[in-house]
């Protein structure tokens, strides 16, 4: 299973190595990273394996708020399913 991982907020430095980090500790694999920094607001989309992941996805999506709050960033995990659904014509 698949879930995309979004990152928001303003640009500082270790935002990256914060989430994958969350990520590793989870077991959850990172396949693929896209980031921009515009002006100073940082963004970026993550593409993950969630099959063995630690975690139920409730208690990585926490974990990942978590990391957002300390990073002063805003964490969103959406499960591949769903992001498939509200992307269907």
């Amino acid at each position: 299973m698949k879930a995309i991982i979004t990152v928001i907020g303003k640009d500082s430095v270790g935002i990256l190595s914060k989430v994958s980090s969350a990520c590793a500790e989870a077991d959850v694999n990172i396949i693929e990273v896209t980031q921009s920094v515009l002006q100073d607001m940082f963004a970026m989309v993550m593409l993950v394996e969630i099959d063995k992941s630690t975690l139920g996805f409730d208690a990585l999506s926490e974990k990942l708020e978590k990391v957002g709050e300390e990073s002063n960033t805003k964490i969103h995990i959406m499960h591949e399913d769903i992001f498939n659904s509200m992307h269907k014509i």
